[in-house]
């Protein structure tokens, strides 16, 4: 560790001089320069130096001003300062010690006895501390003891003083509101450590703990007062340390804490209580979240029942209708101006019935008929019913719409398309092919749902007789349309005039075959896609 010393003097050759000395002296200095008094004492204030060696004719503010103003200064005033003075000269030097100078060199300086000069002021600086060191610890010692005084003699905790092998010293009045008598009478009575206060084993352990690592610990105990009542202590116990680090004495600190344990133990029955009650309502909850379990897996058995009874009503009634019975209850019979109606009808349907088991015949049926649901749902056609072999639907109801002549066409030529594929396929592997005609119509009709049990979507007027007959007078594979239907569709489809041909019960009337789309309006090679100007031509009508 180095030594700050600070060198003020006006002659620079003085100073290199001394700073030499020092630097090649076998102790490891820190020496610090200034050329004036001010400067030394400014110096000395921000630096602090362990020694300094102060000249006393100096410029601006000679050596005695700036002993002076170090001394009156609280943080410089402890700081020996060595005069530097000329050989066999008094010079000022008595006026230097009444200032508070601690000693003086000479010039010139010799180096053995600077550096000796030096140490010797750093040892006396060093005792000196040492010394205030002991009585600022003494002093800090003796108010520790006035305030343990004074709390212990207006305070109605107890407080022991114990020596480190456990024997009771001194007792506060505090010690009979807690025990009953006197720390003298207890010693007679019960003995004179602090094991006989509380023999229990883990508190024993406790004390020992806190001499052997000198840190303070603490425990509760039951206690009996001096009319007998039950008492409950909480005991605090620091070690007081000697100057060695060793363990002098101990200062114990009792507290009543009898009603807070009254508390605790009134707790700890409300929280047996809160634990009973929440266990219960664990129980209640369990039993509500069972059955609230239960309510959902019926909920949700009833909300799958009612899908399937929707989808059930849906695969009977448009859904339109089927919205109104529910919401409603009824759905009442509408008139419509515009509907077109298609029929599919397989030819020699008698014979396959003969020829096929019922069953076959019914699975063959379904397949056809599930894919006429698949291709008249693309074209907003509403499925009405089926007659044995017979397929009707129609369009423009129940929602109205002007397309409706379009899509019945589109529909039609679009089941045609797939049967006649698929008697292709099957003329290829040798098996019996199913035709199909088709006939539609456009015009009015009542449409609305009969039966109070088991409903029934259905459609009436001669639109439907008409296009019945449609159907009765088209050829396999062919889409025959009536003339009303033809004039809604003529100019975007390519049609062939067939004349006016009988119709059962009607009389003749207009007839056209539908071939395809018209090429501007197409965009596949058949004639079957409708293109997009296609689309918003109808969708401006």
């Amino acid at each position: 560790m180095s030594h700050k010393i600070l060198v003020v003097d006006d002659t620079s050759i003085n100073r290199e001089l001394i700073l030499n000395m020092l630097k090649t002296s076998e102790t490891e200095y820190d020496v610090l320069e200034a050329s004036n008094g001010k400067e030394g004492y400014e110096s000395a204030v921000s630096n602090l130096p362990d020694v300094i060696l102060m000249d006393l004719r100096m410029p601006e503010v000679d050596g005695i001003q700036a002993i002076r103003m170090l001394k009156l200064d609280e943080s410089t005033k402890e700081i020996p300062v060595l005069v530097l003075t000329a050989y066999n000269s008094s010079e000022n030097l008595k006026e230097s010690f009444d200032v508070g100078a601690f000693d003086f060199i000479t010039k010139p300086v010799d180096k053995d006895e600077l550096i000796s000069r030096i140490n010797k002021a750093l040892g006396v600086n060093e005792k000196i501390r040492d010394i205030q060191g002991r009585i600022a610890e003494y002093e800090t010692k003796k108010n520790d003891i006035e305030n343990i005084a004074l709390i212990s003699g207006n305070s109605q905790n107890s407080f022991i003083l114990i020596s480190p092998d456990g024997e009771l010293v001194w007792a506060s009045d505090g010690f009979m509101n807690f025990h009953g008598m006197t720390l003298e009478e207890f010693r007679l009575k019960k003995g004179s450590t602090i094991f006989s206060l509380c023999p229990d084993h883990e508190i024993i352990s406790l004390f020992n703990l806190c001499v052997s690592r000198k840190q303070p610990v603490d425990y509760s105990s039951r206690v009996t007062g001096n009319k007998g009542e039950e008492k409950w202590l909480q005991t605090f116990i620091s070690p007081i340390l000697n100057g060695s680090g060793g363990v002098d004495r101990l200062i114990a600190t009792e507290i009543d804490i009898t009603s807070l344990k009254r508390k605790e133990e009134e707790l700890n029955r409300q929280n047996q209580r809160m634990q009973a009650v929440m266990q219960n309502l664990e129980k209640a909850n369990q039993q509500l979240e069972e059955q609230k379990n239960e309510i959902n897996r019926q909920k949700q058995l009833i909300q799958e029942e009612q899908n399937k009874s929707e989808k059930l009503l849906l695969n009977i009634l448009p859904f339109e209708i089927a919205r109104q019975l529910k919401s409603k209850g009824k759905a009442g019979s509408r008139q419509y101006k515009t509907v077109s109606v298609l029929f599919a009808d397989f030819k020699g349907f008698s014979k396959y019935s003969k020829e096929l088991e019922p069953n076959d015949l019914v699975n063959i049926l379904d397949n056809y008929f599930a894919k006429f649901d698949e291709i008249i749902g693309r074209h907003y056609l509403e499925k009405i019913k089926t007659i044995g072999d017979a397929y009707m639907c129609a369009g423009g109801l129940p929602l109205r719409n002007k397309s409706n002549p379009f899509d019945a066409v589109l529909a039609g030529l679009e089941i045609q398309n797939y049967m006649n594929k698929l008697n292709d396929s099957k003329v290829v592997n040798n098996l019996s092919i199913w035709e199909l005609r088709i006939g539609v119509h456009t015009g009015p009709v009542i449409a609305g749902v009969v039966g109070r049990r088991k409903f029934a979507y259905d459609i009436w007027g001669d639109t439907v007789n008409i296009a019945s007959r449609m159907e009765h007078a088209s050829h396999v594979g062919m889409v025959n349309i009536s003339g009303t239907t033809y004039d809604f569709v003529k100019d975007f489809f390519e049609c062939d005039y067939r004349g006016k041909i009988e119709a059962k019960n009607i009389g003749k009337v207009d007839m056209y075959f539908v071939n395809r789309l018209k090429t501007e309006f197409s965009s596949d090679d058949n004639g079957l896609i409708p293109n997009e100007e296609f689309i918003n031509l109808v969708n401006r009508l």
